[in-house]
């Protein structure tokens, strides 16, 4: 029987892949030009066939996934002032499995309670525009947005001057009908907490 590639190998197969793709040593020869005149006069055929490969060798490992049930998910660690939490969340090359949905819905209490005490007294901001701007909420808004999501993923930047707490919830199981729940992360909300003031950057 066949060894099952791991959620990591997994990743570094396709990390190998799109280096590959990127230095034009794979092709998908069958793509030449968009066929719209304005974008194919900037965009050269090679830059297009280097896509494609690189997204018909990733459908490929997604389907490997489901035909394997290999998880989509990695653990990470996350401290914030003295405070660490241990969550999952969903590689952005990699599919949600329905496991791996379970896994995202049983952490999201403990997310966001880390989340909460992590923002006290922070401003928060929602990501609107494709992440191009940022709109105030307040708690209430907050709270409304909590309780109607379905999982719950965080992160952070932060330098001596400047911290922002990212809290990315998940869609209810109503608003994904007509959403693939292998694109999980195509149908969030980001919420941005930062000092008061202060102003989203990513």
């Amino acid at each position: 029987m066949n060894e099952v590639y791991t959620t990591q190998q997994l990743i570094e197969v396709l990390r190998r892949e799109r280096l590959a793709c990127v230095k034009g040593e794979r092709l998908n020869l069958a793509v030449g030009y968009s066929g719209y005149q304005v974008i194919d006069r900037f965009v050269d055929p090679q830059a297009i066939q280097k896509f494609t490969a690189y997204q018909d060798f990733k459908a490929t490992i997604h389907r490997y996934q489901q035909t394997h049930q290999v998880s989509g998910i990695l653990w990470h660690s996350l401290t914030i002032e003295h405070h660490t939490l241990d969550y999952p969340a969903v590689h952005e090359d990699l599919i949600t499995l329905p496991t791996d949905l379970q896994i995202l819905q049983r952490a999201k209490s403990g997310v966001v309670e880390f989340w909460h005490r992590a923002t006290a007294g922070m401003d928060f901001y929602l990501s609107v525009c494709h992440g191009k701007d940022y709109q105030k909420i307040n708690p209430n808004s907050l709270v409304e947005m909590i309780n109607h999501s379905q999982w719950a993923t965080i992160w952070k930047w932060e330098n001596s001057q400047f911290k922002e707490i990212i809290l990315q919830l998940g869609l209810s199981a109503i608003e994904l009908i007509d959403r693939s729940p292998e694109n999980l992360h195509l149908a969030t909300e980001d919420i941005h907490a930062v000092n008061p003031g202060s102003k989203p950057i990513g």
